[in-house]
């Protein structure tokens, strides 16, 4: 069923912490605010939009500080979890909302579940994609990340977080980085499990697109799709995408109250069982039970990659207008 014309997408930016966040919002009813997570935009969720527009909701996809339309700040504590959260209660107001059902993927995964945690009232129920929830707490994260890989390669996180590293390989080619970035962790093009994992730098030297595939585009991505993403990095620059990894450890710091704590709320989960995010956190999926007791589902799609609601968005889209209709009922 398609959206009738009156409910084609809407742009407009609203204060904010960060200054001012951009977002798209389509259809009225309920609010169900949608969190990207990297290297994308709102237009991650260009599929879901107009399937919840149709199904009685009022859909928001925002840029995430740093990304987009949205502001940059320039100071990289600006990227901490505590501002982002703040951003998303900031949005549900500005909206004239006293609350919304959260969907994230990737670091919009922990985003959501981030605010659903600090602030339960407004953020009555959440949907994870991709990355699962697990608890704060542990070990210290950069203590955590040096440790993968071992002494020929190097864990991507830890590469993103040194200061201009990454942006050196990134900024002079952001649409061919991009492009591989995608395909990489995409089911259809991702590397073989015999060839290099591209989620690790060789030391010395190396570069992550040293081992993205160069092929072909991946069947959900659109060369129309790739100037999108592309543009906006080229307009905006990495840098703000790339502080949500460089604070890290200060989250850890900032959540510290909330060590071990579960998400009451409401729960969905949706992971693909070819996105190393679900088969290396698959502890944190079997520790549902006690860290998301509100939880109506998980599913794992077969053969999905990481970028789930792009890859099978006639799939999410069901389950999640599903789940959204079983908490209105």
């Amino acid at each position: 069923m398609q959206p009738e014309p009156s409910a084609a997408p809407r742009h407009r930016t609203v204060e904010a912490p960060a200054g001012r966040l951009h977002l798209v919002e389509q259809g009225s009813g309920p609010l169900v605010l949608l969190v990207h997570g990297f290297p994308e935009s709102w237009y991650s969720w260009r599929h879901q939009l107009p399937a919840l527009a149709s199904a009685g909701y009022r859909a928001v996809a925002i840029d995430v500080r740093g990304y987009g339309r949205s502001s940059k700040p320039a100071e990289t504590d600006a990227y901490r979890m505590l501002d982002l959260v703040a951003d998303n209660v900031a949005v549900v107001r500005a909206l004239g909302e006293e609350s919304a059902v959260i969907v994230g993927h990737d670091w919009g995964s922990n985003i959501a579940s981030a605010s659903a945690l600090l602030h339960p009232a407004v953020f009555t129920a959440v949907a994870l994609l991709s990355v699962p929830y697990a608890p704060p707490g542990g070990p210290r994260p950069t203590d955590v990340f040096s440790r993968i890989g071992g002494p020929e390669q190097e864990f991507y996180v830890s590469y993103f977080q040194e200061p201009g590293r990454a942006e050196a390989e990134i900024e002079p080619d952001v649409r061919g980085w991009l492009a591989g970035f995608y395909a990489a962790l995409s089911a259809d093009t991702m590397p073989a499990p015999n060839e290099p994992d591209p989620h690790f730098v060789a030391r010395g030297g190396g570069r992550l697109r040293d081992r993205f595939p160069t092929k072909a585009l991946p069947a959900w991505l659109s060369e129309n799709d790739l100037d999108v993403y592309a543009g906006e990095f080229e307009r905006t620059g990495i840098t703000g995408a790339l502080n949500r990894y460089r604070t890290m450890d200060r989250d850890w710091e900032d959540l510290a109250p909330y060590r071990g704590a579960s998400v009451e709320q409401p729960a969905l989960f949706i992971g693909g069982t070819l996105d190393a995010s679900t088969t290396w956190m698959s502890d944190a999926i079997d520790a549902y039970p006690t860290t998301l007791p509100g939880l109506a589902a998980s599913h794992l799609l077969d053969g999905c990659g990481h970028w789930i609601q792009q890859e099978r968005p006639d799939e999410v889209n069901r389950l999640l207008t599903d789940w959204l209709a079983a908490l209105q009922g």
